[in-house]
């Protein structure tokens, strides 16, 4: 079914931005992009979906790799003995030690899920581990080189795709245009200065080949 994504701004990337912007979206490919009235008149039967903020490209997450095999992302259950962020250095290593097949799978879903609400639709890195692999596969996500990387993670690591992209040309997957896969992110600020300040944690929906998989109640 065909759905238009509105929004009071689109940052198409590469493109200028569109005040009171849409996205319509057909199968997994992007139909039309621009003003609302516009998209509308085009396709005046679709679906609406109206959001807060702003709809950009999908986030490009640098450090796939490294959030999926090198770091546990506790179960919900865990909450109260590990937290709810991600475990990495020490902490991870003692986990690891004796970590089950089926505990490790956990975390790798879990982690992908995370990537999800924070707007993030493609992964840089070459997932040799077939577990991981699969996991990744079955996610949607788009697996992408990591050639162009900002370097070796030395820090904490971090599910926020600007704390490595810094800006939302270098934090996209690339620019929304007619033709392309349909791969959205949609956050609650008022402008890309806003975004790029406030973070990735201000998702509110995901679109991953046109499909919603994202959604913050």
């Amino acid at each position: 079914m065909l759905t238009v994504h509105a929004a009071p701004l689109v940052l198409p990337v590469g493109a200028a931005a569109v005040r009171e912007g849409a996205v319509a979206v057909d199968g997994d490919r992007i139909v039309a992009l621009g003003p609302y009235d516009d998209v509308m008149a085009a396709h005046p039967t679709a679906r609406v979906r109206r959001w807060p903020g702003v709809i950009t490209p999908g986030l490009r997450q640098w450090h796939g790799l490294w959030l999926l095999t090198r770091c546990y992302h506790p179960d919900p259950r865990e909450a109260d003995e590990l937290g709810d962020r991600p475990l990495w250095g020490e902490a991870f290593e003692r986990l690891a030690a004796g970590m089950d097949a089926p505990r490790r799978a956990g975390s790798v879903r879990r982690g992908l899920q995370q990537m999800l609400r924070y707007g993030t639709t493609h992964l840089a890195g070459r997932f040799h581990d077939p577990a991981v692999r699969t996991a990744v596969a079955r996610s949607g996500l788009t697996e992408v080189s990591a050639v162009g990387a900002p370097g070796i993670l030395i820090g904490e690591p971090s599910l926020d795709p600007f704390a490595e992209g810094h800006d939302l040309p270098g934090s996209a997957h690339g620019p929304l245009v007619v033709g392309g896969r349909a791969d959205l992110a949609v956050f609650d600020v008022p402008d890309e200065a806003a975004l790029c300040a406030a973070g990735a944690g201000t998702c509110v929906a995901t679109v991953l080949g046109g499909r919603l998989v994202h959604r913050r109640r």
